[in-house]
């Protein structure tokens, strides 16, 4: 992960929220971003516009105080390992400065040639923002010493203030974040060595193997520690395994991206010039990352993080293709939240999206890998089960709709004070193919018929589509 959040107005996770960078701070709730503070009062009224770099007048006192806590001790102990970890570092080489100028121009080539796609990735991602320059600060923590290795970061960091345009204090959090991962990455490599010197054999390149796999999850684990924290710490609405870690795709990216900066450390020891084609290389890798995102997004509702139902729609047609060639089961499931216009107009519409938010999470732990999840609009959402029987759909349903009414949701009212909805019912039509219906189409018709008369039966309740409208007869 890369040290993360640096965004305003929102709280990390929450509705409207910036995207924490896996290492960089996320947003405060309640902070309008760009307006300048004004004092009504006191001595500084006189003054008129209150700067908001000054640190009496930063978000972050706005954020919840266990986070202010959490955020402050974190650096503490950041800043005394890094101060400890600088003056043990012994002085750099001559060869080491000229290692320092290519990752230096290599980092800055990447960030300048990238830098409107990397504004347009901020503005777009919603979660964790995987910053792809660890490609320059991770092969930084695996050739040079402690002091140089901040250098690099510090080059990074100040090239991405004119970019990220985040809050002082997030910025401050995310830099420091860098540089402690950075710093105890280089510690782990060097205390694990000695590397690979002469002409090694298989057994020491599997051990230099091993070496860099173990650098790399401490750079991560420092990384997911610090901005973790700080997302978990946040309010109950942004606690989700996804705001929190970042999708599989998101931390795919990043495995990679850490990867390439294992692969520019072994060029940059080897065959220095060549590291001018890893500059070309992540040019192009932070372009790629743009389309995925791009076509994330479309396939992705941005209120629940689960496939909207473009997304979901194309996925079901693959998924039905291959049913009806294999002669394997399938089944539809179409879930309806019951009476969920009383939660918008009893507690409000944000405490309706947290709902919505948290269903939809629920449905992603409860239900398969192989299975679909995505909205079908509303309060509805839609679950494609492959390969399964009807006695398994019969307890799949049941799971959803048991899991739903345990929810305790911890959101807000109307007037923004705390508020727990919980003992939520939902209605679950199930069609099943090819009985309920051959095409994707019709499966949906016919579980959304379902719904309907399960609500006409009383509601919190799963029910097959026409003529099953109980559960299998040995159940």
């Amino acid at each position: 992960m890369h040290p993360g959040p640096d965004g305003d107005p929102a709280a990390p996770g929450e509705p409207g929220g910036p995207p924490p960078e896996r290492a960089e701070s996320a947003a405060e709730p309640g902070v309008t971003t760009g307006a300048p503070a004004t004092t009504t009062s006191g001595p500084l009224a006189t003054a008129g516009v209150r700067h908001p770099y000054w640190p009496g007048n930063w978000a972050l006192w706005r954020r919840r105080p266990v986070q202010v806590a959490f955020m402050l001790a974190a650096e503490a102990v950041a800043v005394a390992i890094l101060a400890v970890s600088f003056a043990r570092s012994p002085i750099p080489s001559g060869n080491d400065w000229v290692n320092f100028a290519i990752l230096a121009a290599g980092a800055t080539v990447h960030i300048q040639l990238t830098q409107r796609q990397e504004e347009r990735r901020r503005n777009r991602t919603k979660t964790v923002l995987i910053d792809l320059t660890a490609v320059w600060t991770f092969s930084a923590a695996m050739i040079l010493p402690v002091p140089l290795i901040l250098f690099v970061i510090a080059v990074i960091r100040l090239q991405h203030w004119f970019i990220a345009r985040r809050p002082a204090h997030n910025f401050i959090f995310s830099s420091i974040t860098h540089g402690l991962a950075g710093a105890l990455a280089h510690l782990t490599y060097t205390a694990i060595g000695p590397h690979l010197l002469g002409r090694p054999g298989w057994g020491d390149f599997l051990r230099e193997f091993g070496t860099i796999v173990v650098t790399g999850a401490i750079y991560e684990a420092i990384q997911i520690a610090y901005v973790g924290g700080v997302l978990l710490l946040g309010t109950p609405a942004g606690r989700t395994v996804r705001n929190v870690l970042g999708s599989p795709a998101d931390n795919m990216l990043e495995a990679i991206t850490i990867g390439l900066g294992a692969v520019t450390a072994i060029l940059l020891a080897a065959v220095p010039p060549m590291v001018a084609v890893m500059a070309v290389v992540t040019v192009v890798f932070n372009r790629l990352a743009e389309l995925d995102q791009l076509q994330n997004d479309v396939r992705t509702d941005p209120k629940t993080g689960i496939l909207n139902m473009r997304g979901w729609s194309e996925s079901a047609e693959r998924a039905l293709e291959r049913t009806a060639r294999s002669g394997d089961q399938l089944a539809l499931l179409m879930v309806d939240l019951d009476h969920f216009k009383w939660i918008n107009d009893t507690y409000g519409h944000p405490a309706g999206d947290d709902v919505l938010r948290t269903v939809a999470q629920t449905l992603d732990e409860v239900t398969r890998p192989s299975d679909l999840v995505g909205r079908f609009g509303g309060e509805e959402f839609l679950v494609l089960l492959p390969d399964i029987d009807e006695e398994a759909t019969w307890d799949a349903a049941e799971r959803i709709r048991i899991a739903i009414a345990k929810l305790h949701i911890v959101t807000t009212d109307k007037r923004g004070d705390p508020a727990t909805i919980a003992d939520r019912t939902t209605s679950i039509g199930v069609a099943r193919h090819p009985r309920h219906g051959d095409t994707l189409e019709r499966l949906l018709q016919s579980a959304d018929a379902a719904v309907y008369l399960a609500k006409e039966n009383g509601r919190d309740q799963v029910c097959f589509a026409r003529d099953s409208l109980t559960p299998p007869a040995e159940r």
